[in-house]
């Protein structure tokens, strides 16, 4: 089965598939550890979500941030869904960013809603730079992120996803 991302075909990204929903690692991860868990069905807001997708979504996050807070050794989670381009969504289909944090991780705690935000890392910055363009609702996507982060490569990718796999494996086994 061929698993996208919004319009990007990320199967070998995935390390973790329910019924309605997936987990798989993110290209450009702010900290350690950060993967995005998201419904089967590419739609762009939870709103567009049934029941039964909204209710699996959220299990699924919940057994993935188990294993990713173990695994990377997380001392509390940030569990994120920006639902909409002017709420920083920069790829349009539902995520949730699942981030492991760390004492001292950050300069500041809430630096992350800062990294959060799309293109220039700045979510206000989106926000205005929308609003200069006539933001339409039929313009519902600001794109990848296409800040200074690097991406990874496929094969680090695959490489955690791998990882990540045999984990979430193991937890489900026990």
């Amino acid at each position: 089965m061929t698993i996208h991302f919004g319009r990007f075909v990320v199967t070998t990204q995935v390390f973790y598939k329910s019924t309605h929903s997936f987990a798989l690692v993110n290209l450009k991860p702010l900290l350690p550890g950060h993967v995005l868990v998201c419904p089967l069905r590419v739609v762009p807001r939870i709103r567009d979500l049934t029941v039964d997708e909204v209710a699996d979504l959220f299990v699924t996050v919940q057994r993935v941030a188990d294993v990713i807070e173990e695994v990377y050794k997380g001392q509390s989670m940030n569990i994120a869904v920006q639902d909409g381009p002017l709420a920083g969504q920069s790829v349009p289909h539902v995520h949730c960013h699942i981030i492991p944090r760390k004492l001292e991780d950050l300069p500041d705690v809430d630096d992350i809603y800062k990294l959060m935000g799309s293109r220039d890392a700045d979510i206000e910055l989106s926000f205005n730079q929308l609003k200069k363009l006539n933001y339409t609702k039929a313009d519902d996507s600001l794109g990848v992120d296409n800040d200074l982060r690097t991406p990874r490569s496929m094969e680090e990718m695959e490489a955690e996803a791998k990882m990540l796999r045999e984990r979430m494996t193991l937890k489900s086994a026990l």
